[in-house]
Order: structure tokens, then C-alpha cells, then sequence
């Protein structure tokens, strides 16, 4: 005979606990509703260190970022330095071991005009005023070692009042001078000559550029020298045929002659010189 079984011989299943899915041995107690809950407590050291290296990777692109996207720092602008200006001793001692002295003596014998040249290129050759040697019967050069020797005229142009020497025999040591370039001149550059006043060999004299493509009559032949270069630099008898030279030691001009409203072949204060590149392309000879 089968025996009936009461609810107590059963085993209890979830719907028979209250609310379901509490674990045994706990009793239900009902939350005091005057006291807030205790509020969760979140891991911020776990939450913290997961996030960090994201952060720090994150943050490195965009410090690279705002470093490359940063102004470059402008560089310093360089100035360039000003070539400086060479002292007038060493101009001077560029040019006047290539000036000579050159005597002229007359027909009759007789010592003509004296005056000045300057050596142009390694064969010696001498350029000049015209009017210091073309009436001379007899030339003599003296070189700056003092060394003389007889020349020659071997080209004239009268029309610059330009001449070119050769003589027969050179010094051991020739120092042809540095030919420049005269369209460079400016009114107020320094002028600086170098000749033979009054026979005092290889005197320096200086001023300033005072003017620019000058026209002036020629004394006593009824002709014009045109495109010259007006100076104030100091010249006087025996000074044509010298050079006009500027501030790097470069001849620029051959001086021609000078103002002289008195009459008198004393300095003015205003001199002339034809330009190098007339006097030399002239007879063949360009400018350096």
C-alpha cells in the first residue's frame, strides 16, 4: 500500500522560497529605511592603474603634437660685416712700386717737361699723358728701385690725350698696377694720386671724387676732353700721367692736368683724370 507523503518529506524548490534566491541559513531583514545605504566602493586604484598607460600613451601623441605644431624659433638674420676700408699707407704701398718718373729731353738738349706714368702689365709698358711726351726728342723712365732706362712711345691718342711707353729695359721686380673699374666711382669716394710734383718722386696726395663725366678745353690747342673725372686730390706740375686711384689701390684714371684760372701751374683745387678704361681699351689694353 503506497504511503502518502506529507509537504515536509519534500524537498523545497525555488518557488517555495520566499523571494526566490536567498541562501539558506539567512534570514530576510528588512533595510532600516532612516539610515542611507552604504555607498559602493569602486577599485580607483584598479580603475586608475587600467587607465593610466591608455593616458600616458595617449598623452604622448599629443605632446608630440603640440611640439611639432609649435613656431619654429626664428633665426637670427646675420649681418654681413662691411668689408673694412684698408688704411692709406697700404693703399699707397700697392700703387707706387708700379709709378715711374718720366724725363723728356727737348731737340736742343735740354731737360723738357717731367711727369709720371704708371706700369700696366708685365712687359712694362707705361701709360701716360700724351702731352708729357709727344714734343720730347729723348725718353727716360725711373723705375720706383731707381732704375732708368730709355722708352719709347708706342700708341697716342690724342683725342684722350693718352700715350703708352715702352722701355728697353725693366727691373728685376715689375709690379704692374691692378687696373679698376671707373663706372663704380661715386661723387664723395676717396681720390687718391700718386705722381711726381715738382720732381719729388712717388708723392701721395688725396681728396675726393667731386665730379662725374666732366668736359673741359684743352689749353692752347683748341680741342675738348670729354667723359673725365673731376678730383680734389692735390696735383701740380709733373703729376700728369699719374695715377688716379680709388680706396682698394685700383687706377681708375690717368690724371690729364688741372684748373688753373690764374695762369699760374699751381694746384686749384680741382684736377682731371681720363678715365682707365678710355685710356687703356684705347690702346687695346681692358681693364681688369
Amino acid at each position: 500500500m503506497s504511503r502518502a507523503y506529507t509537504r515536509s518529506d519534500l524537498v523545497s524548490t525555488r518557488a517555495d522560497r520566499p523571494y526566490g534566491s536567498f541562501l539558506r541559513g539567512h534570514a530576510d531583514v528588512a533595510a532600516d529605511p532612516g539610515v542611507p545605504p552604504a555607498p559602493q566602493r569602486t577599485r580607483i586604484g584598479t580603475v586608475l592603474r587600467r587607465a593610466l598607460p591608455w593616458s600616458a600613451v595617449l598623452a604622448a601623441p599629443a605632446l608630440a603634437v603640440a611640439i611639432s605644431m609649435a613656431p619654429a624659433p626664428r633665426p637670427e638674420e646675420v649681418q654681413p660685416s662691411a668689408t673694412p676700408t684698408p688704411p692709406m699707407s697700404e693703399v699707397y704701398a700697392r700703387v707706387a712700386p708700379s709709378v715711374v718718373q718720366i724725363k723728356a729731353l727737348r731737340p736742343d738738349g735740354t731737360l723738357g717737361d717731367s711727369g709720371s706714368g704708371v706700369i700696366i702689365d708685365d712687359a712694362g709698358d707705361i701709360l701716360t699723358a700724351l702731352h708729357v711726351v709727344q714734343n720730347a726728342q729723348q725718353l727716360t723712365v725711373v723705375f720706383a728701385d731707381g732704375t732708368e732706362s730709355a722708352a719709347v712711345i708706342i700708341s697716342e691718342v690724342a683725342a684722350s690725350d693718352i700715350a703708352a711707353l715702352r722701355p728697353a729695359n725693366t727691373p728685376a721686380q715689375l709690379l704692374p698696377a691692378t687696373l679698376g673699374n671707373p663706372s663704380s666711382l661715386r661723387i664723395g669716394d676717396d681720390a687718391i694720386v700718386v705722381g711726381n710734383p715738382f720732381a719729388l718722386t712717388r708723392s701721395l696726395s688725396t681728396g675726393v671724387i667731386s665730379g662725374l663725366d666732366r668736359t673741359v678745353q684743352v689749353p692752347n690747342q683748341g680741342r675738348t676732353l670729354s667723359g673725365l673725372i673731376q678730383f680734389d686730390a692735390a696735383v701740380n706740375p709733373g703729376s700728369s700721367g699719374g695715377p688716379l686711384v680709388n680706396r682698394d689701390g685700383e687706377v681708375v684714371g690717368i690724371v690729364t692736368g688741372l684748373v688753373n684760372p690764374t695762369g699760374q701751374p699751381a694746384f686749384s683745387g680741382v684736377g682731371f683724370a681720363v678715365t682707365i678704361d678710355t685710356a687703356a681699351g684705347a690702346l687695346g689694353v681692358p681693364p681688369d
